[in-house]
């Protein structure tokens, strides 16, 4: 199903490797994947995809930045956006098993109501994609923000890995729950 991928080498984020195939070109990874990283973020408006934050000018900006890059091979940007809270439901559900309190607000994770995520979903004329970034490291950032090094998480790559593990088991038991699921026949009543 999912194929997920953590690359312990540092990688920036800048916006453009949200592009259909790029875990593809990039790390050899074929079909629906889910792949992680650290670096910087630095995301100009020329990358942004939120049209709200395009008018407000805002950006996105981290020194030290956990990111999740999602790709599935449909169309349906109605299902993508159901990808990224179901996703952002198992970061949530991860950081709290560790004993971090967290609440969502639609797309994004607040610790102690500072910002810990950004995230976007988008689709192409071949996949959906979606976006997701966890502080680690807050110096510098446009908004009140958390990090994953002040709330206690120091092994980002076991807690990453747990994280895209969490999502591959979801969609495994979606789609066994779909198979299992005997279909309605409507009958008629005389």
């Amino acid at each position: 199903m999912v194929k997920t991928l953590y690359i312990s080498k540092r990688m920036d984020y800048s916006g453009k490797e949200l592009e259909p195939h790029w875990i593809y070109r990039n790390f050899d990874i074929l079909g629906d994947a889910v792949i992680a990283f650290c670096g910087e973020a630095n995301v100009s408006q020329s990358f942004m995809l939120d049209q709200t934050d395009v008018l407000d000018k805002a950006y996105i900006y981290s020194p030290l930045m956990l990111n999740f890059i999602i790709e599935h091979f449909d169309n349906d940007l109605n299902l993508a956006l159901y990808r990224q809270r179901m996703f952002l439901i198992g970061i949530k559900d991860e950081l709290e098993q560790l004993g971090i309190p967290i609440v969502r607000r639609v797309e994004a994770l607040y610790a102690d109501n500072r910002k810990l995520t950004v995230s976007v979903a988008s689709s192409s004329n071949v996949s959906t994609l979606v976006h997701t970034g966890i502080n680690i490291e807050t110096a510098g950032t446009p908004v009140k923000t958390a990090g994953l090094a002040e709330l206690g998480v120091n092994d980002i790559q076991s807690f990453a890995e747990n994280v895209m593990l969490r999502y591959r088991v979801e969609l495994e038991q979606i789609h066994d729950a779909r198979c299992r699921v005997r279909g309605i026949v409507t009958r008629t009543v005389k």
